[in-house]
């Protein structure tokens, strides 16, 4: 399959554009704008009024005006570097034009005296006299009609200027072609939205404000049509995933059982749902492809070993892999309780495991032995073979993109996979990285979960803290003490970590405060975490590697030391590591005042829910969503329209439209998904052409 022809002339070099040169090509590249068809989704951000006013007299200056004035005296530069200056009068009043550096008879042939011209440029009051610095537009009466009433203004780099983008768009757009729509004509008749390269056409000439927010009509369209687009990528995705022959693996239940029985409580609403759904989906013959999202505490390990117990339960075997070394150890400690109920072996591979220990562990799976697996990403070498790989476990802490989904499913393991997330994402967000995926989502706690009480204390009040700690410390009760990330330097974090360990020491006595950080020997790392574990040690010291899994239900306080420099759901996910046991917990967020408006909105929402995907769509709202989970490794699109964080409703629509397109048109064969094929070509959706079925 190629690229239809109706597009070539979009796909074609920059140069082949009237008035883009080499040069000016390369200057473009820096934007990522390398085709005519990058430029026409290069969309204006704002925008300047041109309409010609009969004066300026009235205007609110600074501001931009366009008005007809007859050009009077021009008095030349006094001295090299000072301006020189044109006297020019409108309807009603006179005012001045200025220019630097103005060469030879330039001026002169610009604005010849006595004559009429249109000048458009930002006026200002400078020493009592209004002025206009290098105007923007110099035209003659009759030329008016060439200046937009609203003017677009459009993202620049060094060698691109508005009158060479502008040009350059115009250029593009003469090429526009008519496509058929790919749009449920429903939904393009319900939302009123224009076709394609109307949609095109108009985003480019706005003719006020409301043309440029992503509400207006025409970016609508065009950010729908993006968001269809990478929906319809990872629909394919999906069907050529759950087209690769599953197996079905059905629960008996003999091991689920025994682990119910043993449970000090009953598994939350949420908890019984999300075992139930993935039970379904591991006992039919198409491949699972899910995402478990849980916030803190919402107990998405019980989740998690029901699934591996499935897998067991079908005389398989089950894996599960962290993306660290920590985290693999903490999902054995978190696991080993469970397996010891129900009876099964289970078994951690790591990088640590050398000679003959790994190549026992190796023998043990290949055999069967080793039912339920805990690891790294490791355990995919190519010398680790299972004897019946059924599931598929993987914790995704963001590091696990569509690409990475899509290479498990080519290693022709036919294991079901599930992806388990601890952040809350917002909906807009999830849709885009785990469209290809069914979701289940834990939003309960399980029983004799407190709440936790958030409390603001400015670091004026350090000693006050500490004695809040030596008194719960002589309670028996024990706390983490959360140092700043100072930079992005683990060796500054680590100094910052060890002086405030030096210091609470000192002040709480010998042996009773322990720390970690980034930097220690796992050895170490495991030692330290085990005193703390047990209780030998009190308070525990740390930078954020404490950030996710470690469970310590004795736990009851976290100081977060500089509160006001971390991310809300880092904030989040360290306040979730107390309010484990049956002890009253509380969270301090000490910070250094004076609070700036975006960390003290921060801190607020943080004392006032402990709901996780609330917490998700106010971060989302105020970083973006690249910040929001670091586009590069979040496996999260670039869009060059769609706003994800304004258009979010539009995701969902794209993605039942895109699931809908498919289910009816597997192959892409009618009118409409040939149109919906031209859009994946137009968006450089390539990979999923591939996916499409053939017949």
């Amino acid at each position: 399959m190629s690229r239809p022809a109706v597009l070539f002339p979009l796909f074609a070099e920059l140069e082949t554009l009237e008035g883009v040169g080499a040069k000016t090509a390369k200057h473009f590249a820096q934007m990522g704008v390398e085709k005519p068809r990058d430029l026409l989704f290069t969309l204006p951000h704002s925008g300047v009024d041109r309409r010609l006013l009969p004066t300026i007299r009235a205007a609110q200056l600074p501001a931009v005006v366009t008005v007809e004035v007859e050009v009077g005296a021009h008095v030349p530069a006094r001295r090299k570097g000072a301006p020189a200056r044109v006297f020019v009068r409108d309807a009603e009043t006179e005012f001045q034009l200025v220019f630097f550096h103005a060469r030879g008879d330039f001026l002169q042939k610009q604005l010849p005296t006595g004559q009429r011209r249109i000048v458009s440029g930002k006026a200002e009051i400078f020493d009592g006299i209004a002025q206009i610095v290098h105007p923007d537009h110099i035209l003659r009466p009759e030329e008016a009609g060439e200046l937009p009433a609203f003017e677009p203004v459009y993202p620049l780099t060094a060698g691109v200027t508005q009158r060479l983008i502008q040009r350059a768009v115009a250029a593009a757009l003469a090429r526009l072609p008519e496509l058929a729509d790919w749009i449920d004509p429903a939904l393009k008749a319900r939302e009123g939205w224009p076709g394609w390269a109307a949609a095109v056409r108009a985003a480019h000439a706005p003719s006020h404000l409301a043309d440029l927010i992503p509400e207006a009509p025409a970016r609508q369209r065009l950010g729908y049509d993006e968001l269809f687009a990478h929906q319809l990528t990872l629909a394919l995705a999906r069907a050529s995933l759950r087209r690769g022959k599953g197996r079905a693996s059905h629960a008996t239940g003999r091991y689920q059982r025994k682990v119910l029985a043993a449970l000090p409580y009953q598994p939350t609403g949420a908890q019984e749902r999300a075992i139930r759904e993935i039970a379904e989906d591991m006992g039919s013959d198409k491949r699972m492809s899910r995402l478990l999202q849980g916030d803190v505490g919402s107990g998405k390990t019980l989740v998690a070993f029901m699934a591996l117990l499935v897998a067991v339960e079908a005389g398989g075997q089950g894996v599960m892999m962290a993306p660290t070394e920590i985290l693999a150890r903490q999902h054995l400690e978190g696991l080993r309780p469970l397996a010891e109920d129900a009876g099964v072996v289970l078994e951690i591979l790591t990088g640590r495991d050398k000679g003959a220990e790994r190549a026992a562990k190796l023998t043990a799976l290949a055999e069967g032995r080793i039912q339920i697996l805990v690891g790294t990403h490791a355990v995919f070498q190519k010398d680790v073979v299972f004897h019946d790989l059924r599931l598929a476990i993987v914790d995704e802490q963001h590091r696990f993109g569509v690409a990475q989904r899509m290479e498990l499913g080519a290693k022709g393991l036919t294991a079901d996979v599930l992806v388990m997330t601890a952040t809350p994402i917002p909906r807009s967000l999830s849709l885009a990285q785990y469209g290809d995926m069914d979701v289940s989502v834990l939003d309960e706690k399980p029983p004799g979960r407190k709440p936790v009480k958030t409390a603001l204390v400015s670091a004026g009040r350090y000693d006050e803290v500490v004695g809040h700690l030596r008194q719960a410390v002589a309670e028996g009760r024990q706390a983490y003490w959360v140092c700043p990330l100072v930079e992005e330097s683990e060796v500054v974090d680590l100094t910052a970590a060890e002086e405030r360990f030096k210091v609470l020491r000192a002040a709480l006595g010998e042996g009773v405060v322990g720390l970690v950080h980034g930097q220690m020997a796992a050895a170490d790392k495991d030692a330290e975490m085990a005193d703390f574990v047990a209780g030998r040690t009190k308070v525990l010291v740390a930078t954020t590697v404490i950030e996710v899994g470690v469970n310590v239900p004795n736990a009851s306080i976290m100081v977060i030391e500089r509160a006001e420099i971390f991310g809300l759901a880092q904030l989040h996910q360290l306040r979730g590591r107390v309010g484990r046991g049956s002890a009253e917990s509380t969270c301090l967020l000490m910070y250094q005042p004076p609070l700036g408006e975006g960390a003290e909105r921060r801190l607020s929402i943080l004392r006032e829910t402990e709901d996780g995907f609330r917490i998700a769509e106010e971060d989302l709202a105020m970083r973006g969503a690249g910040d929001l989970i670091g586009t590069a490794q979040s496996g999260l699109p670039k869009f060059r329209i769609a706003d994800l964080e304004r258009q979010a409703a539009l995701m969902a629509v794209a993605q039942s439209d895109a699931r809908k397109l498919l289910h009816g048109d597997p192959g892409l064969t009618s009118s409409r998904g040939q149109a919906a094929r031209v859009l994946l070509w137009l968006m450089e959706q390539d990979r999923a052409i591939r996916l499409i079925t053939v017949g």
